[in-house]
């Protein structure tokens, strides 16, 4: 008979966390798991679902206007943002009902509340205390803004899903793929909206063509790109805010949402009393078991800030329980994850960019493209499509694939397949495409840039 009341205590009940609850859970550990805000965690409630909702609800006005180059008279149309929100909450509810079954089913315990660490071995929510041979922390990020006059008027993503209105205007600070997805989201419904962002580009950490690329084609569409500035304070002027920049001058606007980064969840959990380390940041220091300095201790996800990407928590929870619970050490290959940007057009991407590449190699041949994709020939839109492939030309392998365009995250979903099976340029070259379609650029690229 163990001492303990259960095998593993899971403190948080996102993706990761729940992907490692039930994988236990079926494999006989006994297993509960604690939530203090709502099952499914930030990729369900505040983060992916609702986010791609909110994209395909933007692309609608397009797809109107799009439609007399085909024939069709489309009436005028109109857009009610409570109607939106009601159903993004319905889906929403469904999933949490869907999170709730599948964790009951696989025997796991839910537990409502806030988890606090008592020692190594003792959780305690809302005053009853649980001991657990092992504890797993899945608890996530969330979104930070810098202290600053008039930090009480903003808004993060987290209430963006949430909001009682839509705006006219928008001010979105920041440069990463939250603050690019909401503005062209935004802009897609209609508000007038503009980007802040301290840095000279947008999306850092991205292919240099992607990155140009993309700007230009938000900026062809009328979102207003402030670039190498700043928000000093923030000034409630009655009927508007009055956001005043590092060059004195002032914006005027409606909302002003902050998309500068989210922090590791990992305060208030009692961490720091039981010796948890922690980076500089707030992300907890694990190995590549996810186990922290305190042994019986693990985490995984965006509150470890390695690769804060759902599916990469999933991945990092069945890993966890492999090594634990099935004795089939499977580590999580951090290489070659593709990555998409629901922007419009959207981005997908996979491996090394061009700067990447030829850092780690010295012989590189580029091949790019740019073009109108087929339905705009017809539809009067002039949004084009970049496409980018990297090859190491002495071995001919394919080290880097990026998209800017209408379906790249389902292209590149394949492309990284290639990429993860070493297929080089020949492969590609040799590989029939299905005409017409954009992906088969992929398989006729033959300029170097």
């Amino acid at each position: 008979m163990t001492q303990y009341d259960y095998d593993l205590f899971v403190i948080g009940a996102g993706s990761g966390g729940v992907r490692a609850a039930r994988m236990a859970s079926g494999h006989g550990v006994r297993v509960a798991i604690a939530e203090e805000r709502y099952l499914g965690g930030t990729c369900v409630n505040v983060g992916c679902v609702p986010k791609k909702l909110f994209v395909y609800a933007s692309q609608f006005q397009d797809q109107f206007d799009a439609a007399a180059g085909f024939g069709w008279t489309v009436e005028k149309s109109t857009f009610n943002w409570s109607s939106l929100i009601a159903n993004k909450n319905q889906e929403i509810e469904r999933l949490h009902a869907v999170y709730n079954n599948l964790l009951q089913k696989s025997g796991v315990r839910i537990i409502n509340g806030r988890a606090n660490l008592l020692d190594a071995h003792t959780v305690v929510v809302a005053g009853t205390e649980y001991s657990a041979e092992r504890i797993l922390i899945a608890t996530g990020g969330w979104p930070s803004v810098p202290d600053m006059p008039g930090k009480q008027h903003t808004v993060t993503s987290n209430e963006m899903f949430f909001l009682d209105q839509l705006p006219k205007r928008i001010i979105i600070v920041g440069g990463g793929y939250i603050a690019v997805e909401f503005a062209c989201i935004l802009h897609g419904l209609g508000v007038n909206t503009t980007i802040c962002h301290r840095g000279d580009k947008l999306l850092r950490g991205f292919d240099e063509d992607i990155r140009d690329f993309l700007a230009h084609e938000m900026t062809r569409k009328g979102i207003k790109l402030l670039l190498n500035t700043d928000i000093e304070a923030i000034e409630n002027t009655g009927d508007c805010f009055a956001a005043r920049l590092i060059d004195g001058s002032k914006v005027s606007t409606d909302l002003v949402m902050y998309a500068t980064g989210r922090t590791p969840n990992s305060t208030g959990f009692g961490l720091e009393a039981l010796g948890i380390e922690l980076d500089d940041e707030g992300a907890i220091k694990v190995n590549d078991d996810y186990q922290t300095n305190v042994p019986s201790i693990y985490a995984l996800g965006d509150v470890t800030n390695r690769v804060n990407l759902t599916p990469v928590a999933i991945a990092e929870g069945m890993a966890l329980v492999n090594k634990l619970y099935v004795n089939q050490p499977r580590p999580v290959d951090y290489d070659n994850i593709p990555t998409a940007v629901f922007s419009q057009p959207p981005i997908g991407t996979v491996g090394l960019t061009e700067a990447q590449a030829r850092e780690k190699y010295p012989d590189i041949d580029i091949y790019l493209t740019r073009f109108t994709p087929m339905k705009n020939t017809l539809s009067g839109i002039d949004e084009r499509t970049l496409m980018k492939m990297i090859v190491v030309r002495g071995t001919d392998r394919v080290v880097g694939i990026h998209m800017v365009g209408p379906d790249a995250p389902e292209i590149i979903q394949s492309m990284a397949v290639a990429i993860r099976a070493g297929a080089t340029k020949a492969v590609f070259d040799s590989t029939i495409g299905i005409h017409p379609t954009a992906a088969e650029e992929f398989v006729t690229l033959r300029k170097t840039n």
